[in-house]
């Protein structure tokens, strides 16, 4: 039987949560409608941020929409947040991410279980990059043009709980679940079952929105369970216990990411064994060289990413950010970029497929 697999238009999934907002804030009445269908049409279709985010809301652009300012300032630090952007997207997430496509092609029953883990920081580093790259070039373009869009990243990995981490990361989605779906579910005001109903209503919308594949659903339900226990007591002792903390999300980030990361369940059940195989009770899978070999080459990537994670260099570029030494190497971060793209390292961005 022939199936009907129509193609979506790039972005749809953002552009239908800021239509959502729209209707949602004047049904409210907490915004007036839009009059000028050219100010409406700005912002439905707004191209620094429409195909990957940040999620910008009515209420948050309305003011913007009408009275925005473009100054030679406003230019400068632009182009800066988007050469940042920029940076990460090509320097780092398009580097880092080849060691993942490369444990990808060697086939997961081959790795070794040092590979295994070093492969799954990879992606973890990727996607990151990858988005927050984005979200940056999206900002900076914003900026340039007179709008301030909100901050969708702020260090996620530095978190110390799951609950913490979807705070930190992609924080205009999580403002919009929780604005629109789960403050009107009720949210924590009418007890701890309707609570916790509530939450798993909003990951699994959060599941749904980012693919209708089986393991982007088991994504959702297992960051449910987490949070879940988190809530349940563990949350306290996590921000008791900072080392504990950190500690538990070097280990819960990745594998969450790997149910992610990984759209065969099958496949997820043999990476899982890869990691643990003492827990499935096989003999540890130890291939001389792969991970040495693999480790070498992409040593200054992933070095590169663990440090970037952290607010360190960005409280040092704060620091000395118009002077002429940040100017200098923001100029060879962007032509370093430009040769990259030139000589074919151009990986269109993950978040594209969503």
């Amino acid at each position: 039987m022939p199936v009907f697999a129509p193609v979506l238009p790039v972005g749809i999934s953002f552009y239908t949560f800021q239509a959502v907002s729209y209707l949602v804030d004047v049904y409210r009445k907490t915004v007036p409608y839009e009059r000028s269908m050219v100010g409406f049409g700005m912002y439905i279709s707004m191209f620094p941020q429409l195909i990957a985010g940040p999620i910008v809301t009515y209420s948050s652009m309305r003011a913007q929409i009408g009275r925005r300012k473009v100054t030679f300032r406003a230019i400068e630090d632009g182009l800066r947040e988007f050469t940042i952007g920029l940076g990460f997207k090509v320097l780092l997430a398009n580097r880092v991410g080849g060691l993942w496509t490369e444990v990808q092609t060697i086939g997961y029953e081959s790795i070794s279980t040092p590979l295994a883990w070093l492969g799954l920081l990879a992606f973890s580093l990727q996607i990151y990059f990858d988005f927050c790259g984005y979200s940056l070039m999206a900002k900076g373009l914003g900026t340039m043009m007179g709008f301030k869009l909100p901050n969708n990243f702020n260090h996620p990995y530095m978190s110390l709980s799951m609950t913490e981490f979807w705070r930190r990361w992609h924080i205009t989605l999580g403002s919009w679940f929780r604005e629109y779906v789960y403050i009107p579910l009720g949210g924590n005001r009418r007890g701890a079952l309707l609570t916790f109903r509530n939450l798993l209503a909003v990951w699994l919308l959060t599941g749904f929105w980012h693919g209708a594949s089986w393991n982007i659903i088991i994504w959702g339900l297992l960051l449910f369970l987490i949070m879940s226990i988190e809530r349940l007591g563990l949350l306290r002792v996590l921000e008791r216990r900072r080392v504990i903390g950190h500690l538990y999300m070097m280990l819960t980030i990745p594998l969450t990411w790997l149910v992610f990361a990984v759209t065969d369940v099958r496949q997820i059940l043999l990476y899982f064994q890869r990691l643990f195989p003492f827990l499935m009770k096989q003999s540890l899978f130890y291939f001389s060289g792969d991970y040495l070999k693999y480790g070498k080459l992409y040593a200054v990537s992933i070095a590169a990413g663990l440090l970037f994670m952290t607010d360190f260099p960005y409280r040092i570029y704060n620091r000395h950010k118009y002077s002429l030494v940040t100017a200098v190497v923001l100029l060879a971060v962007f032509w370093a970029c430009v040769y990259c793209i030139r000589i074919g390292m151009d990986d269109p961005f993950l978040y594209f497929r969503f």
